[in-house]
Parts: structure tokens; C-alpha cells; sequence
């Protein structure tokens, strides 16, 4: 396990499990909207460049997102998907609670964005994206996983199953 693609729902927790994956392995750890987005939610003009680049190194974990900019890259050079296939409920209830703390906190995201109250209207906004493209999302890392023989596959339905199957890997064996 050295090139690890978390898939699933915005709100499932790609980019946590990301993190930890990182700290406790020491992967690199690439977030994929923070290369993405420029100021004023701008895609990035280096945006494909960077993620060929860190995509191309020996060890890494990173988000799957933007398919349509990268194509199967992340998924041609990834040994291992994690795929965090949570109930509907569960990442709702996520990509909400996190939505609202950033609008009341008025985090900093990536490159001074910041997300708004106003932005939960737009039809792109992450709560509204989760809830809308639930099943459809499901389907397609589903077949992507068929055309991809070569990935070890973990597929991982509740947070019970992400907690336990982090705290008994090893790095090597999945």
C-alpha cells in the first residue's frame, strides 16, 4: 500500500482519512481541492500538472475527485482504493455539520476561499452535490473499480468499519 485513492460522497470522509493515513504511515498527502482551487474558486492553471507530478512519486494518498480534469489517472497510478461507501444519513449528516461550522467560522479553505451561508443555494454547493448525486456516485466507483483490476480494494460501508480497518492495518497488508 503506497499510492492510496480514497473514493466516495463529498462528506464521507475522503480527505480525514487522508490525513491519517499520512500521519501514521508518513504518505504524502496531496488534497486534491487545495490544488484545484485558486482564488475566487478558480481552477488552478497548474491544477493536471501537479496532480501528474505527485501522482508519479512512490508514495502518496490523495482524494478521488474532479474525473472529469484528470481522466483515470489517479486511478491507473494507485495501488490501493479505499472506498468509503457510507450510508446516505451518515454523510449527509457530515457534509452539513462541516458546511455550517465553515460558514459560522468563516474558515479559510484553499487560497482565501471561504464558504458562505449564501453558497448552500448554489446547485453545486457540497451539501446539495452529496444529497443529489448519492446513488449516482456509488455507481460510478463501482465501475471504475471494474475497469481497474490491479487496485487492492477496500470497501468500507460505516464508520465503525473505517475506524476498525485503520486501527489494524499496517501499511503493507490491507
Amino acid at each position: 500500500m503506497d499510492r492510496v485513492l480514497i473514493a466516495g460522497i463529498s462528506g464521507a470522509g475522503k480527505t480525514t482519512l487522508a490525513c491519517a493515513l499520512s500521519r501514521r504511515f508518513g504518505f504524502p498527502h496531496h488534497e486534491v481541492d487545495a490544488l484545484h482551487h485558486g482564488p475566487g474558486w478558480a481552477k488552478r492553471p497548474t491544477f493536471e500538472a501537479d496532480v501528474r507530478t505527485f501522482s508519479s512519486g512512490r508514495r502518496w494518498v490523495t482524494e478521488d475527485a474532479y474525473h472529469a480534469a484528470l481522466g483515470d489517472l489517479l486511478w491507473t497510478r494507485a495501488d490501493t482504493l479505499v472506498w468509503l461507501d457510507l450510508p446516505r444519513h451518515t454523510v449527509m449528516w457530515r457534509v452539513i455539520r462541516r458546511s455550517a461550522r465553515r460558514a459560522a467560522r468563516k474558515e479559510e479553505l484553499w487560497n482565501g476561499n471561504k464558504e458562505t451561508w449564501s453558497d448552500w443555494v448554489r446547485p453545486d454547493h457540497p451539501i446539495r452535490w452529496a444529497w443529489s448525486q448519492f446513488e449516482c456516485r456509488r455507481q460510478v466507483v463501482g465501475e471504475r473499480i471494474g475497469h481497474h483490476p490491479h487496485l487492492r480494494v477496500i470497501h468500507l460501508h460505516t464508520r465503525r468499519q473505517v475506524h476498525h480497518w485503520l486501527a489494524t492495518i499496517d501499511g503493507t497488508l490491507a
